[in-house]
């Protein structure tokens, strides 16, 4: 019928914290929640669905976790209303080409928290990351909050400046005045460039998208740096190279590396540049580990599926959208929240790091 809205079914997760959330509402609970196990039996559900749902709750700031083993304390709600929000998602890149989900997951643990999330008109990429047509799609666009994926230190510096809440999600946001949250990606980068050193490289290369003006030497750069000089390995823009931030660019770098001083270990941003630079390779006769050892600084689900198995980097995306939600919360509040964090990563040691080859 004209003007009602869609049946949204809710998943069984949904519906277990729906429940919670009225009982907690009837003041079912005070202090602190019952476990988890107690409230999947007296539900008759499964303890993974339980817990879901308990989640969700400390992703709106219903409950406060406590720590392993401790029951998550009651949040007071005060007197203020919750007012849902127009929250707008800034993605890294165009929303057709996003294929790793947890955007939209996020996107639907925002709605579940009753706020109205959307997807920017354009993304960062699309945008050239220039401030100057960032602040036109912000000027043109209605939204009580910004969340920005992935944003340049310029970017985040200009939405810093800005009276409307925003949030940075992963990005170069660490010491300015705003919310972020991203993993912790130094101590993983420094293993694996222990890892490569161990097995003798010594003429190791991080490639990384250079689509950001003036690309600074961030925390991640400077870790990678830092762990080849406490090795004897003296820094230099070979390590760290500026190329073309295309797909010509990038192939004729790779080019331009191999007919001078091959190097015989790359660590590769993302799978964006992972996979042309396998094929790369490949074209050139060059397999990993046999000849050169390969990283890869994020997980893609294809990895699983390949052998050897793939040098990379892994963190789990849940404990970083929980926080952007709690964030959302908190700002719906009226709630002042500029706290930074950072989530766990690890470097896994898979097949396509070996020894040099002579």
């Amino acid at each position: 019928m004209a003007g009602m809205e869609p049946l949204r079914v809710l998943t069984a997760t949904e519906q277990v914290a729906a429940w919670l959330r009225q009982a907690l509402r009837r003041g079912e609970w005070g202090g602190r929640m019952p476990g988890g196990d107690r409230l999947a039996a007296e539900l008759g559900v499964g303890r993974n669905t339980m817990e879901a749902a308990l989640q969700l709750l400390e992703g709106e700031g219903v409950l406060v976790p406590q720590g392993a083993g401790r029951r998550r304390r009651i949040a007071v709600p005060d007197d203020r209303p919750v007012h849902p929000l127009r929250v707008a998602i800034l993605d890294y890149g165009p929303l057709e080409l996003i294929s790793g989900g947890y955007m939209f997951e996020l996107q639907r643990q925002l709605e579940v928290a009753g706020h109205r999330p959307f997807f920017a008109a354009k993304s960062l990429q699309e945008l050239g990351m220039e401030v100057r047509r960032v602040a036109r799609l912000v000027a043109k666009t209605e939204a009580d909050a910004w969340i920005v994926c992935a944003g340049s230190r310029e970017v985040l510096e200009w939405f810093a400046a800005q009276p409307v809440p925003t949030f940075a999600l992963f990005g170069r946001h660490i010491g300015l005045p705003l919310a972020g949250v991203c993993p912790d990606m130094v101590p993983p980068l420094r293993a694996a460039t222990r890892a490569l050193i161990a097995h003798g490289h010594r003429r190791i290369v991080l490639l990384e998208r250079r689509d950001m003006p003036a690309m600074e030497v961030g925390r991640f750069e400077r870790g990678f740096l830092d762990e080849l000089a406490a090795h004897g390995i003296v820094p230099s823009p070979y390590n760290l190279p500026d190329w073309d931030d295309s797909r010509e660019g990038f192939h004729r770098h790779l080019d331009e590396l191999y007919r001078l001083t091959a190097p015989t270990a790359l660590i590769l941003d993302q799978a964006t540049l992972f996979v042309p630079a396998l094929q790369h390779l490949a074209q050139r006769g060059l397999l990993a580990p046999q000849h050169v050892s390969l990283v890869c600084t994020d997980r893609e689900p294809a990895f699983d599926w390949c052998q050897p198995t793939i040098a990379h980097i892994r963190y789990d995306l849940r404990p970083a959208l929980r926080r952007v939600v709690r964030w959302t919360a908190n700002v719906s509040h009226g709630k002042d929240d500029r706290r930074q964090s950072f989530t766990k990563a690890e470097f896994v040691e898979g097949g396509t790091i070996g020894p040099v080859r002579d």
